[in-house]
């Protein structure tokens, strides 16, 4: 039988194996040819071991228990005496002896790679006295490997990244397997590396198991990730042994090796004239098939005719180049713009310079569109000024504003009345002067904001606006006063020429050089004994006293009238009357009472006196307070007695009604509807004696289209007048129609009346009812018969 190369290589590890087995599984204990010892008083045959290591091979699948070894004493004779035991790791759980012959059996099956020996003491005893007949001896059990654990990749499976463009060779990551057999026994821990998935872009180091790139410029644009299949084999790789395997994802990081490119070599795009700056006009894009940094771009225009209208930047989430407005669009001076503009990459890697520039070119042509602007002032803001004296139409000056379309409609003028509310100007609409309206008062403001409103006649929606401030020149309209509401007071023990009080004086006025204000006694009070008063020169005057011996029982308070005049042309005056009182002082001159009633007071009423007068006062409130009950509780309910009949009684109510607006004494569904068939009802709330024939009742149906035509003409009115607030609000308009339900409420009516009715009773009435009684009584008397 020829045998092949295979089975031939297992024949021979399977003869090897069983040589070993028989050669090491045996140990003899011999006895030495020495002499016997003595020791401790008794006599003992001195032995030696001839000592083998025990062997046992792992993972044995067998039924029966497996044989490791066997002791043996040169003390058993063989006849039964002596017996041995097994002490230490594993014993008598995994290894267990026969105690007659020393065999060792193990009862379980043995993983190296759990535990890799055993350390176990054996000792042979006399079985009758159960004494050692020789020493305890220390042996170990060897578990021998056999190749039952394949290669693992602990770290897998495993990500790396290598830069796209790399030349053969570049490292890019190092796996490792690792196996649990023993390295010292055999191949069987011996691991070697293949790659089964990712040629060729990628190979793999047997013995390290460091991959590397296999081709050349491999481009991220064209395949950015490669999943990778890494082996580990033991027995060195050879036919038989284990593997195992993990995967590996390599991802080509991107270099910027794609210059940017416009996808079009010109552009066009059109905007309105109208477009407020900084608005955007355009966005454009260069491609680049690159990622992150190595795509980033910069915009600039490099050429053309509106360098100075327009200005690109780049967006830094899209990398385009955005186009806004600097300046202002205007059709009628420049309706198309041509730009150059050029994009190129940030950050160019010098290795792939051969590739061609970083940068592209493209040309954009803007297009001004033309639209129907609104009139343009010729200033943004006037400045004018006018006197407070201005008569009202007094001119302040003029606005102009002009349409800057090619059309040059005409422009009406108008004041935005939210900045004028009180109406002081107004405007002529054709020629824009500016007039006073009002009185003006530089006092109440000095200075007015106003817009003007330009609107073209052919357009009124097209409005312009303009900002007119006006400052009011000021005149001198208000005389001088005092500064301030002064508190003055002179003691009784002052003497002449003491300084009692200083005042100044304001003026609402604003002189261009200042106030001077002049301070003297008016004509009356010039001559008098008590007070003086001395004029500063510095808008400040001093009161004096011109005696001494003020008392409060004689005069507790005194009026000196001072005359201040301003400085203005014409100057102003006025008369301001200073209050002094007279109080008592300390020593320092400090007021410390300024009532004259405190020295009256004691003479006149004790304190029992006063005591006496308020208990009275108290008394008198309690009785008018009683008496004031008693009376509510005497007042009949207002309610009427049964047996009293009040159809002979005559009530007058005081209530001509509320009106139009009184909607709680009519039906008001009357008059929301006017559509509603009212018919005729009596009143409730008397009892009528005479019953009148009613006037025949039209029941017409009034039509509410005028109404809707009057309320849509006045509508269409305020939309068109540019006056009108730019606001919802309530409009009342004094519109009856042509026509009411009602018909006429006048008695002038009833005498064409072919009423039978009998009016002759109203003569019966009394002189009150004679007028009555004469328009429509059928006696002789008749006023029209």
């Amino acid at each position: 039988m020829k045998l092949g190369k295979v089975e031939f290589c297992h024949f021979l590890q399977i003869l090897a194996l069983f040589l070993c087995l028989s050669g090491m599984n045996q140990a003899e204990l011999t006895r030495s040819r020495s002499k016997p010892y003595f020791q401790s008083g008794r006599t003992r045959t001195k032995r030696s071991w001839v000592w083998n290591q025990f062997f046992v091979l792992e993972e044995y699948m067998g039924t029966d228990p497996l044989y490791v070894g066997k002791l043996h004493s040169d003390v058993d004779k063989g006849d039964g005496s002596i017996k041995y035991i097994l002490s230490g790791e594993g014993a008598s759980s995994i290894f267990i002896i026969d105690e007659n012959t020393g065999d060792i059996h193990a009862t379980k099956r043995l993983d190296r790679e759990e535990q890799a020996y055993y350390t176990l003491r054996a000792q042979a005893l006399d079985r009758l006295t159960n004494k050692p007949v020789e020493p305890e001896s220390e042996f170990v059990i060897k578990i021998q490997d056999i190749n039952d654990n394949e290669p693992k990749f602990l770290d897998g499976p495993y990500t790396a990244g290598v830069p796209e463009m790399s030349p053969v060779g570049t490292s890019v990551v190092q796996v490792t397997a690792t196996d649990a057999d023993d390295p010292t026994y055999g191949n069987s821990a011996r691991v070697v590396y293949s790659i089964l998935q990712g040629q060729p872009y990628f190979s793999v180091e047997p013995k390290t198991g460091v991959i590397k790139t296999a081709l050349p410029n491999m481009d991220r644009e064209a395949k950015d990730q490669y999943l990778l299949v890494i082996q580990a084999k033991d027995m060195v790789g050879q036919n038989g042994g284990l593997s195992g395997t993990t995967s590996v994802t390599v991802t080509l990081t991107d270099v910027n090796d794609n210059p940017p490119r416009f996808p079009r070599r010109s552009y066009q795009y059109n905007v309105p004239e109208s477009l407020p700056v900084a608005s955007v006009v355009a966005r454009i894009k260069a491609a680049d098939a690159d990622v992150g940094p190595n795509a980033e771009m910069e915009y600039k225009i490099v050429d053309g005719d509106g360098l100075g209208v327009f200005k690109i930047s780049v967006d830094k989430d899209t990398q385009e180049g955005i186009i806004t407005i600097q300046k202002e669009l205007d059709f009628e001076a420049k309706t198309s713009y041509t730009l150059r503009i050029e994009a190129a990459n940030m950050h160019v890697d010098p290795r792939f310079l051969s590739l061609g520039p970083f940068s592209d070119m493209t040309t954009v042509k803007i297009i001004v569109e033309d639209v129907d602007e609104p009139p343009v002032f010729t200033s943004r803001l006037y400045s004018m000024v006018v006197s407070e004296a201005a008569k009202v139409g007094t001119i302040i000056g003029t606005v102009a504003a002009h349409d800057p379309d090619a059309s040059n409609s005409p422009v009406r003028y108008s004041i935005d009345r939210n900045t004028d509310l009180e109406r002081y100007f107004n405007i002529d609409a054709n020629s824009g002067v500016i007039t006073t309206a009002k009185s003006l008062d530089r006092e109440t403001n000095a200075v007015h904001n106003i817009t003007v409103l330009a609107m073209e006649s052919q357009n009124p929606a097209q409005i312009g606006r303009g900002y007119v401030a006006i400052t009011i020149l000021d005149i001198n309209d208000n005389a001088p006063e005092f500064a301030m509401e002064y508190e003055t007071t002179v003691c009784e023990n002052a003497q002449p020429g003491q300084v009692i009080q200083k005042i100044s004086a304001i003026d609402k006025d604003d002189p261009p050089n200042g106030h001077q204000f002049y301070f003297s006694l008016t004509a009356e009070a010039a001559n008098n004994h008590n007070f003086t008063l001395q004029d500063n020169k510095d808008n400040t005057a001093t009161v004096l006293t011109k005696r001494n011996g003020f008392r409060r029982q004689e005069q507790s308070v005194f009026y000196l009238p001072i005359f201040i005049v301003d400085s203005g042309s014409p100057s102003l005056s006025s008369t301001n009357t200073l209050t002094i009182r007279v109080c008592d002082c300390d020593a320092d001159g400090i007021a410390q009472t300024c009532n004259a009633e405190a020295y009256i007071l004691p003479a006149g009423l004790s304190t029992g006196a006063l005591i006496a007068i308020l208990a009275c006062v108290l008394t008198l409130l309690v009785l008018v307070l009683l008496i004031v009950t008693m009376r509510r509780r005497k007042k009949e309910p207002l309610i009427f007695d049964e047996e009293r009949d009040i159809r002979e009684n005559i009530v007058r109510y005081d209530d001509e009604g509320g009106g139009e607006e009184d909607t709680e004494a009519f039906d008001m569904a009357a008059l929301r509807n006017l559509n509603i068939m009212r018919d005729t009802k009596t009143r409730r709330d008397v009892t009528p004696e005479i019953q009148f024939l009613s006037r025949p009742t039209f029941k017409s149906i009034p039509d509410n289209v005028i109404f809707r035509e009057f309320i849509w003409e006045r509508l269409k009115e305020a939309d068109v007048d540019p006056c009108a607030p730019p606001y919802d609000s309530l409009q009342t308009y004094a519109f009856e129609g042509n026509g009411s339900v009602a018909e006429s409420l006048s008695s002038l009516d009833s005498i064409s009346s072919n009423s039978d009715q009998n009016y002759d009773y109203l003569s019966d009435w009394g002189p009150r009812f004679k007028r009555l009684a004469d328009m429509y009584g059928t006696g002789p008397d008749c006023l029209y018969s």
